[in-house]
């Protein structure tokens, strides 16, 4: 099978073969179903996340040894089931993610780990939720336990995690503000129905949000999802109300925030730190929950994914660029099967 395997830690965006850490395998043995409730899962489309792009460099809090075949989240059709497995048969559409290993065509998962994708869903749609959506929904649902008539602030809100956090905010009854660069990314979070969008190219968010508030007679944000860090978090905090709820997803920015203990005590913040891959260690049955619960609003259509690069398996340098360019309104899909089948924006 095909398979993409970083071969060394470095920078994936580099396009000189000699010099990636990427090499694209054309002869990777296909996974065998080792066990009896294994389901071999034949990979439709997968995920490009902010996580897997630190993981290359070496930068991300799993390091896995070299080589090793990136990738987290996915779609696909069940190739070969272990007999044991009584929840799938061959064909059935599913999806999953992965610690490693769905930048390949084939991928070997436990039936209890996969998830059956709702009749007249997109299966590219499918491949881009569980990760970055279930991140937001885990953050804002489990977590901050956002509210009808909050007040949510999304810092990133052009981002994959974060437009997630824009539609599931919208999806809760909060007043979402979101916080990106550029005109085409303040145009699309508008079009969602966002109830106001600061542009940072031009706007200061401090200022853009008081005005906002102030005419709504509204106090102050009472949730913060944060996958940004740096300048923008000490920004924000001055925006938040008595008892606000912080979300600390990611630092997109590179740059750790430093958030007073002094004033979170003075005005009783609650600091949520979340990393979404350790509940499946530590709260299995919140993450399962959380992805049914998304596959069924997708399928109501309560939420959509936008997907605005796909790539092949080959292009693979041009997909991490898109990611470390900031150059996404949504997802970035790598597409392992016909392309003609597939939609660049959902």
């Amino acid at each position: 099978m095909e398979a993409l395997l970083c071969r060394k830690l470095g920078d994936p965006t580099t396009e000189e073969r000699s010099n990636s850490p990427m090499v694209l395998s054309k002869i990777h043995p296909i996974p065998e179903l080792d066990y009896p409730t294994a389901v071999r899962v034949r990979i439709k489309a997968t995920s490009l996340n902010y996580a897997n792009y630190l993981q290359v460099q070496g930068k991300y809090q799993e390091k896995p040894p070299v080589p090793f075949i990136p990738g987290s989240d996915y779609s696909g059709f069940v190739d070969a089931v272990g007999p044991n497995v009584s929840q799938f048969k061959v064909g059935d559409p599913v999806c999953s993610f992965a610690s490693l290993g769905s930048f390949a065509q084939f991928i070997v998962a436990d039936q209890s780990q996969l998830f059956k994708v709702p009749e007249g869903c997109d299966m590219v749609a499918a491949g881009a939720l569980p990760v970055a959506y279930g991140t937001s929904h885990v953050a804002l649902v489990h977590r901050a336990i956002l509210s009808s008539g909050q007040v949510l602030l999304v810092l990133g809100a052009a981002g994959g995690v974060g437009l997630a956090a824009v539609q599931i905010g919208k999806v809760c009854g909060a007043i979402v503000i979101a916080v990106a660069r550029g005109t085409e990314k303040a145009h699309f979070l508008k079009s969602l129905g966002v109830d106001h969008v600061v542009d940072l190219s031009y706007e200061n968010v401090t200022k853009s949000v008081k005005d906002f508030l102030h005419a709504r007679k509204l106090k102050g944000v009472d949730v913060l999802y944060d996958p940004v860090g740096g300048k923008l978090t000490k920004e924000t905090l001055r925006l938040l109300n008595w008892g606000a709820n912080i979300l600390v997803i990611g630092f997109a920015s590179g740059e750790f925030p430093v958030i007073p203990a002094n004033i979170a005590l003075v005005k009783n913040w609650t600091v949520h730190g979340l990393y979404w891959g350790s509940y499946r260690i530590h709260r299995p049955g919140v993450l399962e929950d959380s992805i049914r619960e998304l596959l069924s609003w997708l399928a109501r259509g309560l939420i959509t994914i936008h997907v605005s690069h796909t790539y092949s398996l080959s292009e693979v340098s041009l997909a991490f660029s898109a990611i470390k360019d900031r150059k996404a309104i949504g997802k970035v899909m790598i597409i392992l099967d016909d392309k003609r089948n597939v939609r660049s924006n959902l």
